[in-house]
């Protein structure tokens, strides 16, 4: 009852910090008009025209074109797309240029030095992998504003969204190309620090309180569930563990985590009382949100192993209820098998390579295997140590299968050596990873006890890994270019280039 007390009053908290909050942002909404004042109006104007030079084939007109025609400009602005397949070596400011040159001679100022006044140019090389921004000399910004309006696409492009992200960056353009002075940046962070200078320091200690200890609440609700979970089971836990064959393999390896569960249990008890006797004003430190993480780890670490304890019993011993605790050891290999085709259809994801073939071959195969494990299990023809066996093998080459598709993943994407360093060391850190993460996941199965975590490649790993390998790549390329090569003579138009 007095869990329920302590956390039921953190509406009344929640309100009353959320009110004092409000009260402060009015304050600050306030002052800031007072400083900006009045602004003057800005224009709000479609572009004059919108030509579309889609020489890669990639753009969906019908999508693309409504879609520019309603973003708004503040000057009245001509917009052309130009996209073509080149290369990843190719420098595409300097295709750009040639290409206006022989297509599009308006592009280019009367003197063959600029771009033409009232112009912005999107390039798109889906290819070689490069998006380009160009202006004329009265719509030109910075080269900050230019890798801004780039990479607001970039996310769409690296998925193969050409034309949406046609269309972001183009928006991106309009919001930056011309923009007021009042609207920029610059103003309202100074703006904004001038009123900050007042406020932002209780503001933002209000906030940092009231968010720690609305998150400390959360986890000790959290622990407080799995801990309750595991008391009222301590004893059937005991004689569960009193029955585990330790001649087994696996009943002598749950058995060792055993031995330590009274003693992580007393831990979990002490660490139960000191987040309960936490006031409201020591909820919102730091050291108690991550004292409340710690007993909600502990918790949850000992209410799988309990549930694992359970299933050894039941399964190893054929005892009631072995057919749902063998059911509990397949679920995790069900899963990955289930994401297998979700993972091969992501962008990159290389579906139609032979190691994605031979990741839906295994797929299907292991899907009537493990039917035929369950009715031989069911039958006696096999053991249960058997039966995991069968699995644990499985699910290894699951893994090896995986590792030799992370191989053509990479291949596919990284351009050189250092690349595919990079993304292999992410891909490991992705598998690896799932060591840190499990100390808040545990995988409540038999082989989840019994093998370290990063034991097995599972297809979420293998999708973190490639989405963090890709981002990393991409950033890495990342640097803009600003030349126009060495066909563009003298030409010094404002524009530059970047990768995806």
């Amino acid at each position: 009852m007095g869990t329920h007390r302590h956390l039921g009053n953190s509406h009344h908290h929640l309100d009353s910090t959320a009110s004092t909050a409000a009260r402060l942002l009015l304050f600050v909404i306030g002052l800031a008009a007072l400083l900006i004042g009045p602004a003057p109006a800005a224009l709000a104007v479609p572009p004059t025209d919108v030509v579309v030079e889609d020489r890669a084939g990639v753009l969906d007109r019908n999508s693309l074109l409504p879609a520019v025609r309603g973003i708004d400009f503040y000057e009245p602005t001509k917009v052309a797309v130009y996209t073509y397949n080149g290369t990843a070596a190719d420098n595409l400011n300097e295709e750009v240029l040639r290409f206006a040159r022989a297509q599009h001679p308006e592009w280019i100022s009367a003197d063959g030095q600029k771009w033409a006044d009232g112009l912005f140019i999107f390039a798109l090389d889906p290819v070689g992998r490069h998006v380009g921004t160009y202006m004329g000399e009265d719509r030109k910004v910075s080269l900050e504003q230019r890798s801004e309006i780039q990479d607001a696409s970039k996310e769409l492009l690296r998925d193969a969204q050409w034309t949406d992200g046609t269309i972001a960056g183009i928006r991106r353009g309009a919001e930056l190309i011309n923009q007021p002075w009042y609207r920029s940046t610059a103003f309202l962070a100074t703006a904004g620090t001038a009123v900050g200078v007042t406020a932002a320091g209780a503001g933002t200690w209000l906030l940092v309180r009231w968010r720690t200890r609305v998150g400390a609440r959360r986890e000790i609700a959290r622990a407080d569930e799995d801990y309750a979970e595991v008391s009222m089971d301590l004893q059937v836990t005991e004689l569960n563990a009193g029955t585990i064959p330790d001649s087994s393999r696996y009943g002598s390896t749950v058995l060792e985590k055993h031995r330590t569960f009274l003693s992580r249990y007393n831990t979990a008890t002490g660490l139960s009382n000191q987040v309960h006797a936490l006031t409201k004003r020591q909820l919102g430190r730091q050291s108690s949100l991550a004292l409340a993480r710690r007993f909600a780890d502990a918790a949850a670490e000992l209410d799988a192993l309990d549930d694992v304890i359970a299933d050894t019993n039941a399964l190893l011993n054929r005892a009631s209820g072995w057919a749902a605790a063998w059911d509990r050891q397949l679920a995790p290999f069900r899963a990955d098998l289930a994401g297998i085709e979700g993972m091969l259809a992501k962008s990159h994801g290389e579906g139609s390579s032979a190691t994605a073939a031979a990741l839906r071959s295994f797929r299907d195969r292991s899907q009537r295997e493990m039917e035929r494990w369950t009715a031989d299990l069911s039958e006696g023809a096999i053991s249960p140590e058997t039966a995991l066996d069968r699995l644990r093998d499985a699910r290894t080459e699951l893994s090896e299968l995986l590792k030799s598709h992370a191989d053509t993943v990479i291949a596919g994407y990284a351009r050189n050596g250092r690349e595919a360093e990079l993304m292999r060391k992410k891909m490991e850190e992705a598998q690896a990873g799932t060591a840190r993460r499990q100390r808040r996941s545990y995988e409540p199965s038999i082989l989840g006890t019994v093998y370290p975590s990063y034991y097995f490649f599972s297809v979420p790993s293998f999708t973190t890994g490639v989405s963090s390998g890709v981002s990393s790549v991409s950033s890495a390329r990342g640097g803009s270019t600003t030349g126009y090569g060495g066909s563009g003579g003298s030409f010094s138009g404002s524009g530059s280039s970047s990768s995806f």
